[in-house]
């Protein structure tokens, strides 16, 4: 591969200077990192990463190629990548192409060839912002400031309108006794996988469908998934939950379903300093005095303050890096939710308990 320079520029004015990889180009959004030492692909089409700059910390990318099955969504979603050292060869027999002509053909543009631990270690310090990177702007940082201006803080922005399914369809057996509708708010494929090899028929609906309309299909529960964006701006999705949780059938939700679940009950969310992205993430379970470790997306959070003054509500479990709420559960309904990935795709397979843990409340009801 030919190489071309390319630019990455964050807000705070920091520069680094390195390769392109991917599609020629600019593209921007806000800059995060994730510690994952594998699973470059599941990451890079993980639909919460929407809008966002993923500077993945391990050394190596693109080494193993691509494979059709190791996708979380038709298409990567990421606004950008950001690796170290970035392979155009790739040694595994049953991969269908490199990572390289996989971005090309998304038109995803990345840089390679930077100190991503020092990038690293600076987010950490100043927290997650706004970046660009570009391989047209080469020695006009005044351009690209301009370029980078026009792009739309996280914090206030909603996106999984725009992500989602825009036609309900379903995943599973249609034999399955057990039907639960599934809010897409950027569903992983992961988690239908979870429900369908635990007996569940799923039929996952657009964000803004209306309860009427998934109440026509006769579930037996509700799913909230995962997705981008800030969860305090969707008062259409807060809106939909409170009526769900008015039907008393079992709610199970994921990261920003979690969010929402909070959300609809009282308890604030925020922004945080650099969010947690990663595959090694400890949990303790608060119900059972157990640790799990942990797969983990996200940028906003439920501020525990709320949590635990809220009579509705018990914290399940809670992160152990920082203490921050990382599950709850509804005294009073049949609803609970957690904040990082039980189904993993990439990551541990700790916290799969929690789909056994959901079938079983509809199937006790």
């Amino acid at each position: 591969m030919t190489k071309q320079k390319a630019t990455l520029l964050l807000a705070d004015g920091t520069v680094f200077s390195g390769t392109l990889v991917g599609a020629p180009g600019t593209n921007g959004g806000e800059i995060c990192f994730n510690t994952g030492m594998t699973g470059y692909q599941e990451i890079y089409t993980d639909p919460s990463y929407t809008g966002q700059i993923v500077v993945t910390s391990t050394s190596h990318i693109g080494n193993y190629g691509v494979h059709p099955e190791e996708i979380e969504s038709a298409a990567p979603c990421v606004a950008g990548i950001v690796v170290n050292s970035f392979s155009e060869v790739f040694s595994r027999l049953d991969a269908s192409s490199s990572l390289q002509d996989y971005l090309v053909s998304a038109g995803i543009t990345g840089i390679a060839d930077i100190d991503t631990r020092k990038l690293v270690r600076h987010l950490r310090d100043a927290g997650a912002m706004n970046a660009i990177i570009s391989s047209a702007y080469e020695g006009d940082l005044e351009g690209l400031q301009q370029e980078l201006a026009q792009i739309p803080d996280m914090n206030g922005l909603e996106l999984s309108s725009k992500v989602c399914t825009q036609e309900p369809f379903f995943f599973g057996e249609p034999t399955s006794s057990i039907k639960v509708a599934c809010l897409d708010f950027g569903i992983k494929k992961n988690i239908l996988r979870n429900l369908a090899s635990r007996g569940v028929y799923c039929k996952v609906f657009p964000a803004k469908t209306s309860l009427a309309e998934m109440e026509a299909w006769n579930p037996q529960g509700y799913f909230l998934s995962n997705g981008p964006g800030d969860p305090a701006v969707m008062d259409y999705a807060v809106a939909t939950v409170k009526d769900i949780l008015g039907t008393n059938k079992p709610v199970f939700g994921i990261c920003l379903g979690h969010q929402l679940l909070a959300e609809a009950v009282g308890i604030s969310t925020y922004k945080m300093h650099h969010g947690h992205r990663g595959l090694n993430h400890p949990i303790k379970n608060l119900m059972t005095g157990k640790s799990e470790i942990t797969s983990q997306n996200h940028g906003f959070n439920v501020l525990r303050e709320d949590a635990e003054n809220n009579e509705q509500v018990e914290i399940t479990h809670v992160h152990l890096n920082d203490n921050t709420v990382a599950g709850i559960k509804l005294k009073n309904k049949p609803a609970f939710s957690v904040q990082y990935h039980p189904e993993s795709s990439p990551g541990p397979h700790d916290s799969r308990y929690l789909f056994d843990d959901f079938v079983s409340l509809i199937t006790k009801k």
